[in-house]
């Protein structure tokens, strides 16, 4: 075979990554941690399947992914089916389905999704996601729960500077009623105050034929950004776009605000009344999570009542989700244990101190004495060709009757 045709048998797919030892131990000691952190939560986990029927997995809020989703004829039943490429809307479908209904339940997963294309600046398309929702509270204390958690996702996985970006999408919706806005026009203006495009802004707002006193306040809106303060400036900033949707969001983001700073002191709270991402779906608060060094957000979440409405039960909901993959990119494999540290004897951290070196021998004795060393958290190598292995910095030696472990 020539080196052409080499090169091309180990290509992947753009965005498909696969990771060599070091990286998968590191990957697999930040996805315990972060999965144990949801369990002392008082998260359950569930894991939804990797491949569905499209009609089942585009339903609802899933149809937002119908662009990223890869499809694949199902040869048993002839149907298309669909590779996830978000776990959210099949979580929501597991609290319709299977859970009780009657009271609240908070669920988390952590699994793989394959996306079609790239999304924004991160061009990977096979995310490790974490995510976690809570089902049946309406309340803005289910958002600040889910926001803590998330920023506590994020400090265990080791990220250290920490910005936090908090929006609500009934400030978009309220705007759009207010000035009476088809389908069209409603994406037109989404597109623009997602680049703050003040001067493009005044032109749409004018061919509109709306009055200058609202022209100058779809104007004002891009500039409503920065501390908790600004909450209390928007309603003389907005006068003429200001009705009662609009005045229980900012009631509502004053409240979540307020409970995020006081116990938050390590974390940047920044207020951004124009930020509207997935205003289609989410129905109160945004919230997107940044760090110095990412290119763009490194979680997100927000509030979507009524996503469970297309399988049989609508409630109330607000979640978040990450790419683990893209956390350890950020803090480097080799910080990971550094951050994390073993959080018991059978943690992966313990492998870092070495391995034990095993005789290929045939012993009852010896087997006993391996299993023991393996349930503590040793690593023991069994020796196949008799020479020392470069990891392994003690051995197992017969000596005075025994089999004992020492230094090489």
């Amino acid at each position: 075979m020539n080196p052409e045709q080499t090169r091309v048998l180990w290509r992947l797919p753009d965005g498909m990554d696969e990771m060599l030892p070091r990286q998968a131990l590191a990957l697999e000691e930040l996805r315990r941690s972060i999965y144990d952190l949801h369990v002392t939560w008082g998260y359950q986990p569930v894991e939804p399947p990797f491949v569905e029927f499209l009609d089942s997995l585009l339903s609802g809020t899933g149809r937002d992914f119908e662009r990223q989703t890869f499809k694949v004829t199902d040869p048993i039943s002839g149907k298309t089916m669909g590779l996830r490429a978000d776990m959210t809307p099949q979580v929501a479908r597991i609290d319709a389905h299977h859970m009780d209904g009657s009271d609240i339940a908070r669920l988390f997963y952590l699994g793989t999704v394959v996306r079609a294309h790239t999304d924004g600046i991160e061009k990977n398309r096979a995310p490790l996601q974490i995510g976690a929702e809570i089902y049946g509270h309406a309340g803005p204390q289910s958002d600040v729960e889910v926001i803590r958690l998330m920023l506590s996702v994020l400090q265990r996985a080791g990220i250290d500077e920490i910005h936090l970006d908090l929006g609500h999408a009934g400030i978009f919706r309220s705007v759009c009623d207010e000035i009476g806005l088809d389908e069209h026009d409603q994406a037109e203006l989404f597109s623009l105050l997602q680049r703050k495009a003040v001067p493009d802004i005044q032109t749409f707002a004018s061919s509109l034929g709306l009055s200058l006193e609202t022209q100058q306040c779809l104007s004002k809106l891009c500039g409503l950004n920065g501390d908790a303060s600004i909450l209390a400036d928007a309603p003389a900033q907005l006068k003429a776009l200001t009705n009662s949707t609009m005045t229980a969001a900012l009631n509502e983001l004053r409240e979540i605000s307020d409970s995020l700073r006081a116990g938050l002191s390590d974390v940047n709270v920044h207020v951004d009344l124009a930020e509207v991402r997935g205003y289609q779906y989410h129905t109160g608060v945004v919230f997107a999570a940044y760090t110095p060094g990412a290119g763009s957000e490194i979680a997100r979440g927000g509030r979507y009542d009524g996503i469970g409405e297309s399988f049989g039960r609508s409630r109330p909901a607000t979640g978040y989700s990450a790419d683990l993959k893209l956390l350890m990119r950020l803090i480097g494999y080799d910080r990971i244990a550094e951050k994390l540290g073993p959080s018991s004897k059978q943690s992966l951290g313990s492998q870092r101190r070495g391995a034990i070196l095993c005789p290929d021998h045939v012993c009852d004795e010896l087997k006993k004495t391996v299993e023991q060393l393996r349930a503590s958290g040793e690593v023991v190598v069994t020796d196949l060709t008799g020479m020392n292995q470069s990891f392994c910095d003690r051995a197992i030696r017969r000596k005075d009757g025994a089999w004992l472990v020492e230094s090489l």
